[in-house]
């Protein structure tokens, strides 16, 4: 080369979204490759040619790649950085590093892996006084790529960027290394979105500038995804690529080359074979077998297990006698003893595996899940906390609608629960309005089938209303599927028993086990059976909930109500039914949408002020809300006001001591001690159960339980049925309020709630434990419930702890006499909950007077 010290520019600013999840928690460039960066390789290269000036464009986690590399003294050249301020593209991301750059520069990406000759390259550049020289490469499917084709002077003549099969005219491909001029560059804008391939070298191909392709010899992968990470890694083993690789090498019998770091430490009873490459403080137990295989920094392999064809990351421990085969493995993982990884699992950053988990082929385990030991994982975990044997939570399986809650999972979860039931067994099956709801009905009816499960197809119906049908006893079980009323982007799959009570844990285990064991029924092709469609189940519940309401006191109480039905389900069936109950009804959202449905379920707020204006602008006696699951309701009394959860627990139950001889009546434990006064002063006897569904409709099974009221706006009057209704809750609601001739606000206003406070705290699973023996420990002598975590009595408030049971994390909720106190009791309580966490044991924990 002309300079000594010639300069180049490496783009690193990609967020590799195609090599995920290698990439989930670290920048492409950064991903290891031989137990290096990936760009490492590329700033040894490019030292080797003499380029001794670099120039690194960043954008995406910047300090990754920056800590890691620093001025690059290390690597024997010196490194500056530009942080773009926005996305400029590749060539306006140069632009932005010209004041940095000499006459003639190099410029190339930080994810590939090459050895091309750059010296010869830039000289070739040189020599012809080009605008741009091009490096191109050949390719057996250029369809990724820029294909290029040049004349017998090697002059640029047709280019096009990432063609079709139809479009495809060479196999000659612009591999992303380019040498480029100063002033060319220069004319350029700043901050302006240009591409090298798309915009700038078709524009000044177009204005006919002097543009050439240098056909380079040698290795060149575009690391683009999982599949072409392993093949660079097969290339690496098999000496395909001239590349330094870290470490002393060494061989032996003439077909094993093993590349040793420093401090390894190798059984004499284990076995190499092929070529390997070990990290830093390796350590090989004995019997252990690695053959043609990559293992990171500390990294560790068991007494017996077996690594073939894979690429280790750092501190990876693998117990013993586990075989791993074609799979990548990332940063900190922790491998039990007997497990199975098949071909082409990747195990991301921090995941843990129990002991004799089977991972099966092509699956993917995102960064910090844990598989628990004996399961066995047929499809990819991607998001949630993690996976395990508990695939339940109240009843339920929830998760990403078509990410986690797949067609394919929906089908082996349906026969895995058609499996516990014996063949020809009838399940109903229901679903709320959404697209993602639909198709995995169906994928868990097409599971039900398969098992042998007759299915009855019940389409959408309100999830009440599904309760209902179960009641009758003559079906197995019945299945909802419906957007989560907690995240929109979520499912849930709620199961139910045979008289429509959620399913109890002993059943949903054994449909844990029959999943995660793959033990499903299989039954023959003659015994699948048809699918059944039963026509207008919501003709009896129609008659049954009319016939249960004192229509003589509705209809001569001529109640003039506002109801918003929130686009949901409950406006197929109320307005009927409030129709012949002689109400004077305005509807508000009564057309059935799912996405709006969605939208005010995210954020109701705005859909409750606009009943309170419309509640108090017609001067109604009240309004109600019915949430589009058609389970909970909210409240407007005629002034206007907003019902708070408490207030409406507590008016409600009011109203039913009114009505009726109150004997028994069960809550959550979270909810208002208001009712425990209303108790002691009314004479009824009141039980506090977990804060859950399943807890308040095992309470209302039993027969001296009169009404089960809840503290999220459900209600439960078990003579109707036992499970939370909206509908029916806001029939008795307005009975109610028609037998004792008064308004919502009157009932309020004889007493009201304390003040409420709520608080999650961030929990890994597996301190929860430990903070939930200290808060006992700590707690021994103060009056406390134990129903749901831990509820401490303190006169006139108390507070809940409670670890969450779905997520990794703990919840507060305290009540006092002022909005400050109630505060002030989360803060004393988070912190020591922050405490008890961080606090490993041997140390003392703060003490609880």
């Amino acid at each position: 080369m002309s300079s000594p010290k010639a300069r180049a520019v490496v783009m690193a600013g990609g967020f590799g979204t195609r090599l995920r999840p290698l990439t989930a928690t670290l920048p492409k460039p950064m991903v290891p490759v031989a137990n290096r960066p990936m760009m490492e390789h590329i700033i040894r290269l490019l030292r080797t040619h003499g380029f001794e000036d670099i120039v690194i464009s960043l954008y995406f986690q910047p300090e990754r790649i920056t800590d890691y590399f620093g001025d690059g003294h290390n690597l024997g050249v010196n490194i500056s950085y530009i942080r773009p301020d926005g996305d400029y593209g590749t060539a306006g991301s140069v632009r932005l590093a010209l004041d940095q750059l000499a006459e003639k520069f190099l410029v190339i990406s930080g994810d590939v892996l090459t050895d091309f000759d750059l010296t010869s390259a830039f000289r070739f550049h040189q020599e012809r006084e080009s605008a741009a020289t091009l490096v191109l490469t050949r390719q057996e499917n250029p369809l990724p790529f820029g294909v290029v084709i040049t004349d017998s002077q090697h002059r640029i003549t047709r280019f096009l960027e990432k063609p079709s099969w139809g479009e495809v005219f060479s196999d000659t491909i612009n591999s992303g290394v380019y040498v480029l001029n100063h002033e060319d560059m220069a004319e350029l804008p700043a901050r302006r979105f240009i591409d090298f391939g798309r915009d700038l070298f078709p524009r000044w191909l177009a204005e006919n500038r002097s543009m050439f392709g240098y056909v380079a010899e040698g290795y060149w992968r575009d690391v683009g995804n999982v599949g072409e990470y392993s093949s660079v890694h097969r290339d690496i083993l098999n000496g395909r690529v001239r590349i330094q690789l870290p470490g002393e090498s060494s061989s032996a019998d003439g077909f094993t080359t093993v590349y040793r770091g420093d401090d390894v430490e190798v059984s004499d009873k284990a076995v190499l074979s092929g070529r390997v490459i070990l990290g830093d403080g390796v350590k090989i137990g004995p019997g252990a077998r690695i053959e043609d295989s990559v293992i990171g920094p500390r990294s560790e392999v068991g007494v017996g297990s077996v690594v073939r064809g894979s690429v280790l990351w750092s501190d990876v421990h693998i117990g013993g006698n586990s075989d791993i085969s074609e799979a990548i493995v990332c940063d900190r993982v922790e491998v039990g003893e007997r497990v199975t990884l098949l071909p082409h699992v990747i195990l991301s950053e921090d995941v843990r595996l129990g002991r004799s988990v089977v991972i099966k082929a092509n699956c993917k385990v995102w960064p910090k899940k844990e598989v628990e030991s004996g399961a066995i994982v047929s499809t990819s975990v991607v998001w949630g906390n993690r996976w395990n044997r508990e695939l339940f939570t109240d009843a339920k399986v929830s998760g990403l609608a078509n990410l986690e809650i797949t067609p394919e999972f929906a089908a082996r979860l349906g026969a895995a629960f058609g499996s516990i039931f014996p063949a020809g067994s009838s399940v109903l099956v229901a679903r709320d309005a959404t697209r993602a709801a639909h198709i995995t009905a169906r994928s868990l009816m097409a599971g039900l089938s398969s098992s042998g499960i007759t299915v009855m197809d019940l389409r959408m119906l309100p999830l009440p209303v599904v309760r209902f049908e179960l009641k009758s006893g003559r079906e197995a079980a019945g299945m909802y599927v419906r957007r989560s009323p907690l995240n929109t982007e979520h499912l849930d799959l709620i199961f139910f028993n045979s008289n429509g009570k959620d399913l109890p844990n002993g059943s949903a285990r054994s449909v844990e086990r029959a999943f995660f064991q793959e033990n499903f029924r299989r039954a023959k092709p003659a015994d699948i059976s048809e699918m059944e469609y039963p026509q207008r189940p919501w003709d009896i519940y129609r008659q049954e909930f009319i016939k249960s309401l004192n229509q003589e006191a509705l209809a001569g109480a001529n109640l003039r109500i506002v109801v918003d039905y929130a686009h949901g389900a409950a406006v197929e069936i109320f307005p009927s039914i409030l129709g012949s109950l002689g109400c004077e009804v305005v509807s508000l959202n009564s057309s059935l949408d799912p996405d709006r449905a969605a939208r005010v379920q995210a954020d109701p707020a705005d859909t409750l002020e606009n009943l309170s204006r419309i509640v108090t602008a017609l001067r109604t006696d009240l309004g109600i809300f019915i949430d589009p699951g058609a389970e909970k309701m909210r409240v407007v009394d005629e002034t206007g006001h907003i019902l708070s959860n408490p207030e409406l627990l507590l008016v409600v139950t009011r109203l039913v001591v009114r009505s009726r001889k109150l004997r028994r009546m069960a809550a959550p434990v979270v909810a208002t001690m208001a009712l425990d006064a209303l108790a002691k002063k009314t004479g009824f006897e009141l039980i506090r159960v977990r804060n859950d569904h399943l807890a308040m409709m095992d309470a209302a099974e039993q027969d001296d339980i009169d009404f089960v009221g809840g503290s999220r706006g459900g209600f439960i009057f078990p003579e109707f049925q036992r499970g939370a209704d909206a509908a029916y809750a806001a029939a008795r609601l307005l009975e109610m309020l028609a037998l004792a001739d008064v308004k919502v606000s009157e009932v309020l206003n004889e007493g009201r709630p304390g003040f409420f406070a709520m608080a999650d705290i961030p929990c890994p699973w597996n301190r929860k434990g430990r903070v939930m023996r200290r808060l006992i420990n700590q707690t021994v002598s103060a009056q406390r419930e134990t129903i749901d975590g831990v509820r401490l009595d303190l006169g006139d408030r108390w507070i809940m702890v409670a670890p969450d049971r779905s997520q990794a994390s703990f919840y507060l909720v305290a009540e006092a006499p002022t909005q400050v106190e109630a505060d002030d009791l989360i803060e004393e309580y988070r912190r020591l909950v922050l405490t008890w966490r961080d606090i490993p044991d041997g140390m003392e924990a703060s003490k609880i007077a």
